[in-house]
């Protein structure tokens, strides 16, 4: 059981990659998800990717309900608009356009409802 926690938590932990390059897919959901399954079915691996220098603060942050840095909402908010628009532009289906609307506005609702993690005085602006 612990090897399918394991497979299943490295596809989502390779959906979350992509979601920060691919912004209509979610990043957040499927890192939880991944280190969900890893608590699950290997130690270290759940010990790796807490540990991570790139995404291991963001996961914490975000487990222990301290929140979103505010620079990564406003990034994700304005990639992700920008992509619906672009792709509102080029699908060739009309019916199309408005149901692109449906998760940007859910992604929106749920970022903006996240809690805001508050900077550090030694944060650069």
């Amino acid at each position: 059981m612990k090897i399918l926690f394991n497979i299943a938590g490295t596809l989502a932990l390779i959906l979350g990659i992509l979601g920060i390059f691919l912004p209509l897919l979610p990043t957040t959901p499927f890192l939880l998800l991944a280190s969900a399954c890893y608590l699950r079915g290997s130690e270290r691996l759940h010990r790796w990717l807490l540990g991570n220098r790139v995404l291991g603060q963001y996961l914490s942050n975000i487990q222990t309900g301290q929140g979103i840095p505010m620079r990564a909402k406003v990034f994700t908010l304005i990639l992700m608009w920008l992509s619906l628009a672009v792709s509102a532009w080029y699908v060739p289906l009309p019916w199309v356009r408005p149901l692109l609307l449906i998760p940007g506005i859910g992604v929106s609702y749920y970022l903006l409802r996240m809690k805001t993690l508050p900077r550090s005085p030694k944060q650069p602006r």
